[in-house]
């Protein structure tokens, strides 16, 4: 079996707490995750704690993955919405039948790219729920897989969202034993 690899994308006022819970929980479960920063320099999360990429988008772009998460936070959502570069990157990714994930006021990005028409999601309340796309089903579940799409609530889901990805990238006993590792009960 092929390692998973993840594209974690970051933009400056990205939720820190969601970035670095995915990507830690991502890589404990064994995926190979590449951090992007839009512009390749190191981000200032929405708590001004920073974070260095891997890369720049534009050299992740090069390599092809199996899931594209985006963290929330309401600045890095923005400017993930407003980058032309994520949203093809999406449309490729769903058209292609890979996963797409997003968490907080992320969903907004997938909202602007098209992919929430006719599909069940959540968000951060206030992003999704208030302007929901074409045919949306909004969910206030903690995290809502509708088949390759998977979205989550917030900081406070962070982790079950990260879970998630783990298990459906790499297995359910995989996410198991990263989550009892993890002492969370």
């Amino acid at each position: 079996m092929t390692t998973p690899r993840a594209l974690v994308p970051l933009a400056d006022g990205c939720e820190e707490l969601e970035a670095v819970t995915i990507i830690d929980i991502l890589r404990r479960g064994g995926v190979d995750v590449t951090v992007a920063s839009l512009t390749g320099e190191t981000i200032t999360a929405s708590r001004s704690v920073r974070i260095e990429p891997d890369t720049g988008l534009d050299n992740a772009l090069a390599d092809d993955y199996d899931i594209v998460v985006l963290p929330g936070g309401g600045g890095g959502a923005d400017r993930l919405e407003a980058d032309s570069r994520i949203r093809e990157l999406l449309v490729k990714m769903a058209d292609s039948g890979k996963f797409v994930a997003a968490i907080c006021a992320a969903p907004k990005v997938l909202a602007a790219a098209g992919l929430l028409e006719n599909r069940t999601a959540t968000s951060y309340p206030g992003y999704i729920d208030t302007n929901p796309a074409k045919g949306m089903r909004y969910s206030e579940d903690a995290v809502v897989q509708d088949g390759k799409l998977i979205t989550s609530r917030g900081p406070g889901t962070a982790m079950d969202f990260a879970l998630k990805l783990v298990e459906q990238l790499v297995s359910a006993d995989r996410s198991r034993e990263v989550e009892k590792a993890l002492q969370r009960a």
